[in-house]
């Protein structure tokens, strides 16, 4: 593998980690624990994880040697900054506990457990990707276990065969649900496999009270940042152009908002703001309409405007209209697939209710066909796929030319110019800032002291991660605390709890405080590229979200 000076350099990169972990510890258990809802199904669904006590690592015993213990590991789902200092932590702490202790990576994740694929991460190998982006020691996918399909006894056939006795599954919200069901099965059939998981997800919708937030988010925030703060010193610089800049997370604007509190964009929207207050996609094409306006009166005509990449799903009216294609594309497959595609829409328009009809015929051609394309596992648009930055600067231009017509909402002589851009796959692989580097590698950690405390059925948590590294608190969270069951197509299934922005919470209102002046002034921040050497307070400082959400 060439290396660049930057990897080279911080390959000797040592990760700063709690001082509790430095030495012997104790598990303390303290009270019993239930779900955040819907706790009878939950309890019912888990009846042998349920209600265990979170952990807290504390100082104290002796210095021991565990009895050496196999351990496998994988990563699943979509990649985040700092996986390899999971796997890097969790190593270091199987050898501390025994230098006999192993190892095992499952290739391209579930997907490699199921199908008996893996190797033995060695020394060399983990030296090789210490601090580095990627999931590429050993890949990733997006298998889920289901037990019906036997997927569970063909893991446990392979962990058998490599005399494994824990799984550690790194992974989001769906991953984690998967160890949580792993564990209470084998739990059940007392198969002595224990499950752990660690919480990744650069869409920063994985926390809660007791997880402060999902490794990578913070990396794949200031990625983002970087560059919304070039593109903002450029519209800044030639004065002519609007950026529409989509930026992932689907299930929640984490990412929106943190870049947000970062550059200072001109306007940024929040999924969970417009379905709070109800808002239609006319109401939002005029809100962002009107900003231009004004500033393009006061003679800037230029701009930037931040959307989460769920956005649309989040519109009550556009959630009214995917229900409704979903159903009448589930009832006219056949008949669809024999129209030709130019005449497509026009035929699922004919089938829509009225409203429904007039929202669709509203929508620019090529957004009207993307509603129209393959279905996900669930039947249900795919709306990832969906190009809002382009149907959202469209529709504000076709607004704009609407205005010019009326001097009064907007000058006649005054251009309106758009660039669109979707900041996605260039931050999941980044190299992990410090605190992704610091707060992964003590996950990983954490989870190896919970392998030899013998916990199953719990995610590793540390928390505390605004204040230096040293006085970092570490455990476990049994994740069955954190599920609640939701609806999917015709069943009720157990999944933990996305988190979404808080409307009441101190980064929001932080951000609603500031966003009126950010709009009509020009007052972008051009944070640049991450650093990894220097002062503390420009190379360790974590998320801007985390610092409000955290503040005593």
């Amino acid at each position: 593998m060439t290396k660049s000076a930057l990897q080279t350099a911080r390959a000797s990169y040592e990760p700063k980690m709690p001082a509790i972990l430095k030495g012997p510890v104790v598990a303390v258990d303290g009270a019993r624990t239930q779900s955040v809802a819907d706790r009878e199904e939950i309890e019912k669904q888990f009846p042998h994880t349920y209600g265990m006590p979170v952990v807290t690592f504390e100082r104290g015993g002796e210095a021991k040697t565990f009895p050496p213990v196999n351990v496998g590991v994988l990563l699943s789902g979509g990649q985040a900054p700092g996986g390899h200092n999971v796997i890097a932590g969790l190593f270091d702490g199987l050898k501390a506990g025994n230098r006999d202790s192993h190892l095992f990576g499952f290739i391209l994740g579930p997907g490699g457990l199921v199908a008996h694929k893996y190797r033995e991460l060695t020394k060399d190998i983990i030296d090789e990707y210490r601090n580095t982006g990627g999931f590429d020691i050993i890949g990733s996918d997006r298998t889920k276990l289901n037990k019906k399909e036997g997927h569970f006894d063909a893991a446990l056939s392979i962990l058998r065969t490599l005399h494994i006795s824990a799984l550690v599954i790194i992974g989001g919200d769906d991953s984690n649900t998967n160890a949580c069901l792993l564990a209470e099965h084998f739990k059940s059939i007392d198969a002595g496999i224990q499950v752990i998981g660690c919480p990744k997800t650069i869409d920063g919708d994985l926390k809660n009270e007791q997880i402060e937030t999902s490794f990578g988010f913070d990396t794949a925030c200031k990625v983002y940042s970087e560059v919304i703060g070039n593109i903002q010193r450029d519209c800044n610089s030639a004065k002519k152009y609007w950026h529409f800049i989509k930026l992932m997370g689907r299930s929640a604007s984490h990412i929106a908002l943190e870049c947000a509190l970062q550059t200072h964009p001109n306007i940024c929207l929040i999924s969970e703001e417009i379905e709070e207050k109800k808002l239609t996609l006319d109401d939002i094409v005029n809100s962002i309409a009107e900003t231009i306006a004004t500033r393009a009166f006061a003679g800037d005509t230029f701009g930037t405007v931040l959307i989460p990449e769920g956005l649309i799903e989040f519109i009550p009216a556009m959630k009214r209209l995917f229900a409704e294609l979903n159903s009448v594309l589930i009832r006219h497959e056949g008949e669809f697939k024999m129209i030709k595609r130019s005449e497509q829409c026009a035929y699922i328009a004919s089938k829509l209710t009225l409203d429904n009809d007039r929202l669709y015929t509203s929508l620019p051609d090529n957004v009207a066909r993307q509603l129209l394309l393959e279905r996900d596992a669930h039947n249900n648009v795919q709306v990832s796929l969906i190009e809002t930055e382009k149907l959202l600067a469209e529709m504000v231009g076709n607004r704009i030319r609407e205005w010019q017509r009326d001097r009064k909402k907007y000058p006649a002589d005054t251009k309106f110019a758009t660039q669109t851009h979707f900041f996605g796959y260039e931050g999941r692989c980044a190299a992990p800032s410090n605190y992704d580097a610091d707060y992964c590698y003590s996950l990983g950690y954490t989870a190896s002291r919970l392998v030899y405390a013998g916990k199953t059925g719990y995610m590793a948590s540390v928390r505390n991660t605004t204040a230096p590294a040293d006085c970092w608190t570490a455990g476990g969270v049994p994740i069955s605390m954190m599920m609640n069951m939701e609806t999917k197509g015709d069943k009720r299934i157990p999944v933990i709890r996305k988190a979404l922005v808080r409307l009441d919470g101190a980064p929001f209102r932080e951000f609603a405080a500031r966003r009126d002046e950010w709009a009509i002034k020009t007052d972008y921040v051009y944070p640049g590229p991450i650093q990894y050497f220097g002062p503390p307070e420009v190379c360790d400082q974590p998320t801007i979200t985390l610092q409000y959400e955290q503040a005593r």
